[in-house]
């Protein structure tokens, strides 16, 4: 068969990488998680707010994948499917959460998993070492206020937002993820990025200009 690895990475349907994930291949469940596992983790820490939380969830979302791969038909990009995993355990991790009554931990706490180890800020934690359009609009020194920001954006906004702004997906994409209509996708874009603007906006004197340019754009695209 020859390295199926290697070969998996050339792929550009779909239904080939599926095929082999339905039939057990180990080598193609390993490229997989190696090509989704650092996006998918960026994406659930980003909405549960808790690095800890979100490595678990990331975990259950390629378990779900592993058992559900033979369930899926097609009727979107495999990319997709995974994602919509992903914002369903997402959700019910937030809604165990508001029954549990379980508070937010802040940005600036340091958390540390044992006293050797060195300690580090929660939103050092949240920061993606991938590149994204999202990490060129904004400079290093501004990323940490835009997260802060961005978690201030009330839901179902803020995940509209991560989906489109942070992980590029198409509107129809985020539509079919979040099983509502594409006007209803442009509407929370339209007002999570007003939210997201007037929140850095109002941040404080040190607020810095360049991380409210790189929401113009996406507002004036909005308002053709």
């Amino acid at each position: 068969m020859g390295n199926v690895a290697s070969a998996l990475a050339l792929h550009t349907d779909d239904a080939e990488l599926v095929e082999e994930l339905r039939s057990g291949s180990e080598e193609a469940f390993a490229w997989l998680i190696a090509r989704y596992h650092q996006p998918i983790f960026s994406l659930l820490a980003r909405i549960v707010h808790n690095r800890a939380d979100a490595a678990d969830l990331t975990q259950e979302v390629f378990v779900k994948v592993f058992r559900g791969v033979r369930g899926f038909h097609g009727h979107s990009t495999l990319r997709t499917w995974i994602y919509r995993i992903a914002l369903r355990e997402a959700s019910n991790q937030q809604r165990w959460w508001m029954r549990h009554k379980q508070q937010e931990i802040p940005m600036e706490q340091e958390m540390t998993e044992n006293h050797s180890a060195p300690s580090m800020r929660l939103k050092d934690m949240l920061a993606d070492p991938g590149e994204s359009p999202y990490d060129c609009a904004l400079r290093a020194e501004n990323r940490a206020r835009v997260e802060s920001a961005l978690r201030r954006v009330p839901e179902p906004f803020r995940t509209t937002l991560i989906l489109r702004d942070i992980e590029g997906f198409v509107y129809e994409e985020v539509a079919e993820m979040q099983g509502v209509s594409l006007g209803t996708v442009k509407s929370r874009l339209v007002r999570g990025r007003a939210c997201l603007k007037s929140l850095l906006t109002t941040a404080g004197p040190d607020a810095h200009p360049t991380a409210l340019m790189a929401l113009e754009l996406p507002l004036g695209e909005e308002a053709q």
